[in-house]
């Protein structure tokens, strides 16, 4: 099944992945007197909407070297997208609707090399459809709902926020 799980598991799980993602939600994040923090978290929540919105281009164009996609992806999760995309075009299937987004800062570890921040989101996909192209009916199996996604944003040099890796967590509603 390629779902909107399998984008954001293009986030981490091994296996298909790849459709998505319009942000929807508020983006809210813990308050931080540190401005290194407060900057790291800024710039982590912009990347993370700008690689649902990239996706959601991707998906649309049917293409999985989509130039925004390298505009807020970093491998591992660009090459999971960019297959899970491509798997999608070949099985004849393309995303319709919107996916609602509402992510939240959980850790910001400017300490570590490369820094990182870690972002929790409930992701509401139940507007969110894998159709196929030809008939645009849904793919069996491919219903979602509101589920728990996280992911994390990698600084990378020249100050370059990119996410790396995220993972989808079907199993635990939100």
């Amino acid at each position: 099944m390629i779902g909107i799980a399998a984008v954001m598991s293009a986030c981490a799980r091994p296996g298909p992945a790849g459709d998505l993602l319009s942000a929807g939600g508020s983006s809210r994040s813990t308050p931080s007197p540190d401005a290194g923090t407060e900057s790291a978290t800024k710039s982590a929540l912009a990347a993370y909407a700008g690689y649902l919105a990239a996706l959601r281009e991707a998906e649309l164009a049917a293409d999985p070297h989509h130039p925004s996609l390298r505009k807020y992806l970093a491998d591992p999760l660009l090459t999971r997208v960019g297959l899970a995309i491509r798997d999608a075009k070949e099985h004849g299937a393309m995303r319709t609707g919107t996916l609602v987004s509402d992510p939240t800062v959980t850790a910001v570890n400017l300490d570590t090399v490369p820094a990182t921040v870690s972002i929790q989101d409930c992701l509401d996909a139940t507007g969110y459809r894998l159709v196929y192209v030809g008939n645009r009916k849904v793919v069996p199996g491919s219903a979602s709902g509101r589920h728990l996604a996280t992911a994390t944003a990698t600084r990378y040099p020249g100050d370059r926020w990119l996410i790396s890796a995220g993972s989808t967590h079907e199993d635990q509603p939100c």
